[in-house]
Parts: structure tokens; sequence; C-alpha cells
């Protein structure tokens, strides 16, 4: 059926994850092989993308958002980036029967999913160079195919640094992959400039976790940050002269706890604040101090407000929404009000585009799914009638009932619906710690991987960016 039907639902791309030594041949989204013995080998496991509506999962106090479309179904999907002319994103994802974060590339509908990685060991934090012919991400394949090992928990709720992370840069299908960090040691979380000249990433080559930065093909390496204790998950503004980025800095018996666990390739989960500097490293000031866990910012397009990811209004610290905060620390709003995770925020170039990671909708608990949401600022007159983009384009839009229509508001279940092309999904036990979604997320985000022993009083459970995109990642 055309995508333009009377479902109003475009099709999804159906990919199938495909063993090593499986000669792959797509045809109508199931991969398959003729081994020696003529038997064909047909790879499960759909990965499912796409673009439906979902303005039925828009929070009423959400006002930002005009309008809502989710483009992935199902498994751990997170920390997308646009490339620079909007056209496709790049995120990292584990489908339901998968292990380990891989990276894919697809256009902003959701259309041509492709894996990008090597399909083994963990990645995380994948960009688009200008022009869209090559890409870069962190992976630890070089240490093994296989995915690193959890944390230790014996010394308490920790995440894994993993040494084997390194930065790589690849064609736009993953193809001649070129390794641009070889330190010993953590290298990840690295993200690009908009002119794709420079690269700003975490390291822990000189004994902590610092912010560094370097040309695209791994010269003229620059530290810039130094104090003791976590910097990273850092961001370029739009014009590429500010970065963003979170850091905890502690202090007395929490910063000796903190080097004794990092000279083990681990680090504890402590509070986290969003930091600004120029992107010399000069004039770095801190905009959050809420005793809070918040990551994933992101500069908004005209570089004059960060959008970031915080369980600040969280009374069991379980909740994560979307902030927005001026950058001299004025000024913050709550933008996103669902019960669970939402994180890893990123506008388009004129702002008037927001892609984020969220588990509202979910067809399995604890599932995170890719979300792009028409940005939107409330003007003069009724609600649903004039918005201004993030990046300060006016624009009329139709009025929206919050309310959605009686089949939207009873849930997606998987289930065919008439005329349309979503096949019933069955369900899936989760091959990994996925169900604690704080060990899951906020971890690999820092590149690394961590399972809770028991409940952790003041820390949310979520799984998502890059050095554990917390999946810190």
């Amino acid at each position: 059926m055309d995508h333009r039907g009377s479902t109003g639902f475009m099709n999804r791309t159906r990919y199938g994850w495909i063993a090593a030594l499986v000669a792959v041949a797509a045809c109508g989204g199931r991969a398959q092989s003729d081994t020696s013995d003529g038997l064909v080998v047909v790879a499960e496991a759909p990965f499912e993308t796409g673009a439906e509506p979902a303005d039925h999962l828009i929070d009423e106090n959400e006002k930002h958002f005009a309008a809502l479309r989710q483009i992935t179904f199902g498994g751990q999907n997170a920390e997308a980036y646009w490339s620079t002319d909007d056209e496709w994103i790049m995120f990292q994802a584990t489908p339901r029967e998968a292990t380990c974060d891989q990276q894919f590339s697809m256009r902003a509908d959701g259309s041509d999913l492709s894996l990008v990685s090597t399909g083994t060991g963990r990645t995380t934090c994948g960009y688009f160079f200008p022009g869209n012919e090559k890409i870069l991400y962190g992976s630890t394949h070089l240490g093994g195919d296989e995915c690193p090992p959890e944390a230790d928990m014996s010394q308490g709720y920790v995440w894994a640094l993993y040494d084997d992370y390194d930065i790589f840069v690849a064609d736009a299908d993953g193809s001649n992959l070129q390794q641009i960090t070889d330190a010993p040691g953590y290298d990840a979380e690295g993200t690009m400039s908009r002119d794709g000249e420079w690269i700003v990433f975490t390291s822990a080559r000189d004994g902590d976790l610092e912010i560094y930065k370097m040309r695209n093909d791994g010269s003229e390496l620059t530290r810039l940050t130094d104090s003791p204790g976590y910097d990273g998950g850092p961001f370029f503004s739009y014009d590429g002269t500010e970065i963003v980025y979170r850091a905890s800095h502690p202090e007395g018996e929490e910063l000796a706890d903190y080097q004794r666990l990092l000279a083990q390739g681990l680090i504890r989960p402590s509070q986290l604040d969003i930091f600004v500097m120029d992107a010399d490293g000069s004039n770095k000031r801190q905009l959050t101090d809420n005793g809070r866990a918040n990551f994933g910012p992101y500069f908004f397009p005209d570089g004059e407000r960060i959008i970031f990811s915080s369980n600040l209004g969280s009374e069991t610290g379980r909740e994560f929404d979307l902030w927005a905060i001026n950058v001299d620390g004025t000024g913050l709003e709550q933008i996103t009000y669902t019960g669970d995770f939402d994180g890893f925020p990123m506008f388009n170039s004129d702002g008037t585009k927001l892609i984020f990671a969220s588990n509202r909708g979910n067809e399995l608990p604890r599932e995170t799914n890719l979300f792009i949401a028409d940005w939107a600022i409330p003007a003069a007159g009724p609600r649903g009638t004039h918005r201004r983009g993030a990046g300060g384009a006016v624009r009329d839009l139709p009025s929206r009932d919050l309310q959605a229509p009686s089949s939207a508001r009873a849930g997606r279940t998987g289930a065919p619906k008439a005329g349309g092309p979503h096949q019933p999904m069955r369900a899936r036990r989760f091959s990994t710690a996925a169900g604690d979604r704080l060990g899951r997320t906020l971890p690999r985000l820092l590149g690394g991987t961590a399972r809770r022993a028991r409940p952790l009083p003041g820390h949310a459970e979520t799984r998502g960016r890059g050095g554990g995109r917390m999946t810190t990642q």
C-alpha cells in the first residue's frame, strides 16, 4: 500500500540482523542465503523504521511540540543526530534480539535504513561529515567481536569505561574504515563541528576523563578541560564557536573514590551538570547546579539556549525529561512531561524539528524509540494557530486536537492495521540487562555498561548516550 493511503502511515523498513558467516541478499526486508546444502537461511529479528504520526503521545503541557512522528519501533534506539543538510539521521540501536549497540543511518522519514558500523563490539556517537559521504563513530571492535563484559558491581553501582573504545572514520556505507585515535585507554563520545573540520571527544589518555578536540584526520590534538573528575559528552554550537558538555567535579572523599575507580576502568554515577566553554577551551561556565543528573546537552541553532535531559523534575529521580536553559544559566524551562525517559535531543539546522529518544508509547516495557517533533513557540493567539521554530522562522500550522483518535489512544499493539503495512511483532526477551534502563542508557552514553544490583535512590532507570550517549552514552 502506498504511504499516502487511508491509514496515514508511512511504510516501514524491516532490517534483519545477519550472522557473520551468512552471505546476505536482501529481499522483501528479510535477509537470506543459500548454504552449501541448499538450505535457505532467513534472518529474523526485524528492525522497523518509518514515520508514523504520534500526536496522541504529546502531553498537553508540551507546548513546544506542534506535531510528533515516531520513526523507530522496538528495541533500544538513541543518540540520533541529523546530517548537516537535515536529510539523514545517524543513530545507535540494539534491536530486540541483539546484545550490543551498532550504528545505523536512515533518511529522516525512516527509509533507506543501513547498518554502517562493523556489526561487532559496541559502538557509540555516530555523526555524518558535511556532504554525507563520510561518517564518524566510536567502537570497541578492535578489542574483540563480542560485547565487552559488564561492569563489576562488587564495588557498588559503577559504569565500565572500555579501554578498547577508539574513534573511527568511514565512508557513509561503512567501508574504508580508518582509526583516528590510538592512545591507550578510553577514547569515545566524539562529535563533529558543522563545517566538518573538528572533532571533539572524551578521553582518559592523560589519566582523567577530559575533553579534547582534533582535526577530522586526528591531527592537531588539543586538550580543552583540566578539572579533576569527569568531563564529557561534548557538542559544538552551530557556528562552531562554543562547546556544551556535561561534567562532574567531585571533591574530598568523593574525588578519591572517583580516582580509585578510574584506575580500574570504572566510574560511579554522581551529579552531572551542564557546562559551556569557548571552542578553544577558555571561558568555562557552569549552567546548572541542581544536584541532579543533567546530560545530553545540545545548542539551539541560534546559540542562545541549551536543551538537555534531566531528572530535575522527578521526585523519585526515575523520570528524565527535556529541559531548556539560557547560555547564561537563566530561564530554565521544562519541555517534556512524560512519565518516563526523554533524552538525547538535537535540533535540525533551522530549529523547526527536534529529534529525541523516548520511552513514550512503547510496545514492550522499557524500550526506547526515536521521535521527531515539529518545534513550536506559542505566539499570541490560541494554541495551534501560529508557531515559531527554534531557529526563528515563523510559520502557520493547523490547529491540533490533543486527544488522539480512539484507535491511537488504545495504543499500538503490533497487530496489523487495516490496509497498512505493519506486521505483527513477536514479544522477545531482552538478551542483556536492558530491563535496567538507567544502567543501560546512561552508562552507554559514557561508552560503558552497567548492571544495577539493587535500586539506587535518586537515579533514574533508563537506557539510551557515549561514555556510558550515561548510552553518556
